[in-house]
């Protein structure tokens, strides 16, 4: 049977999750290893400190590496962060008199066209996705392959990334002797694991809510029409517990997801709740109700944030699908409720499906990116990105890490 391997490396901002799955001769992908280290040197998707992420990604790489049994030589990286930006923009060419059909060829020239746009120095080209395609006077062709036309136009939709926050990025990347195969928007790779072809042609907002971001894609008659990057996320819902109840942010964070609720009426958890505390005290006990109440207060504002965005693309009247929720956050309970409450439209949380192989976990929203990648390589790839071999040699920042400071 003939099986290559991808990788996917999502790089958060509270982990760092690397997926490892074969791919079939049926195009399946069975996930063969995981690896997943908490996040350092990494704030609102973008990397603050090199040393730091480097050695977090090592981590990652080297627990998906063990379980999988692979030694891994390139991936697919997601990339987030609010530097993130996008516009759409026309490229128009001209054929060959309608004497043959349209190719591949004519259809990368195209886009070429469309990337010529006016960018700062300081910011580059990401992605580059049609969204329809106008032959000759025929206008919304998904697929020109074939036909015959004096003129191809296409409508793109450009994605653009500023060239520092890109650039240290690669450089944890190939720090660890990882190669890039491509790097991804996030929201785009979530939407390939989280979504259906019928939202998709009818018109549907994703917003992957992570730790540090939420990830905006609209996708309008089966195409990308929008995307943006939001920072804001679970963090700063977990910021102002911390604030409110005087706790440290390791206690906020998990009496958020034990016990939080961002829907007050439908509170179901009873009696007060014991929580550490700063000061002599030590510990202070408190109601559910105010807890859910200082919860509901920040995801209300991160819905009107993304109602903000939405009517600001101008699309918010072509979306009947209403939105698909995913990110670690989307699993706070009553968030749902929050964002009909604003948005006045249908919501579900997204999770990963049809997934095969070492799954457990994976079907949650907090790992759509994840396995996004790995779809997004499977529609795109080129070469496998991993290959067998017993285990991995330290190498760059790591290497030398380890010859200063271990002793041997």
């Amino acid at each position: 049977m003939d099986v290559t391997t991808l990788v996917g490396i999502d790089i958060g901002t509270t982990k760092i999750c690397t997926l490892v799955a074969d791919v079939d001769e049926q195009q399946n992908l069975r996930i063969a290893g995981m690896g997943i280290a908490p996040a350092r040197g990494i704030r609102k998707g973008v990397v603050v400190n090199v040393a730091e992420a480097t050695a977090a990604i090592a981590e990652s790489l080297e627990q998906a590496e063990h379980a999988s049994g692979y030694e891994i030589h390139s991936a697919y990286v997601g990339l987030a962060g609010s530097h993130i930006s996008a516009l759409n923009n026309r490229g128009i060419i001209s054929l060959n008199n309608g004497h043959r059909g349209i190719q591949s060829a004519d259809i990368t020239r195209v886009l070429e066209s469309a990337k010529a746009v006016s960018l700062p120095d300081n910011r580059e080209i990401l992605h580059v996705i049609p969204r329809s395609f106008t032959v000759d006077n025929a206008d919304g062709v998904k697929d020109p392959i074939g036909m015959f036309a004096q003129r191809l136009e296409v409508e793109a939709h450009i994605v653009t990334g500023a060239t520092t926050s890109i650039n240290n990025l690669v450089a944890c990347i190939q720090e660890n002797q990882v190669d890039i195969d491509a790097l991804v928007l996030e929201p785009l790779a979530s939407g390939e694991a989280v979504l259906t072809d019928m939202e998709r042609d009818m018109g549907v907002v994703l917003a992957d809510i992570g730790g540090g971001t939420t990830d905006i894609a609209i996708f309008i008659e089966g195409s990308i029409w929008h995307t943006t990057v939001l920072p804001t996320g679970g963090q700063q819902i977990t910021n102002d517990v911390a604030v409110g109840l005087h706790a440290p942010f390791t206690v906020a964070e998990e009496i958020k997801i034990r016990h939080g609720h961002a829907w007050p009426p439908k509170l179901t958890t009873t009696g007060p709740l014991d929580v550490a505390t700063f000061g002599e005290e030590g510990q202070q006990t408190i109601d559910p109700e105010f807890l859910a109440e200082i919860i509901h207060a920040r995801t209300e504002e991160i819905f009107e944030l993304i109602m903000q965005e939405i009517k600001r693309s101008g699309y918010d009247g072509l979306l009947p699908a209403g939105m698909v929720l995913c990110g670690g956050t989307a699993n706070l309970s009553g968030i749902k409720d929050v964002g009909r409450s604003v948005l006045g439209m249908p919501i579900r949380v997204g999770t990963p499906q049809n997934l095969r192989g070492l799954i457990e976990n994976l079907s949650e929203p907090e790992f759509a990116t994840g396995v996004g990648l790995l779809q997004w390589g499977l529609n795109h790839q080129t070469q496998p990105t991993a290959r067998r071999r017993p285990q991995r040699q330290p190498n760059g920042i790591l290497s030398w890490l380890k010859k200063a400071f271990l002793p041997g």
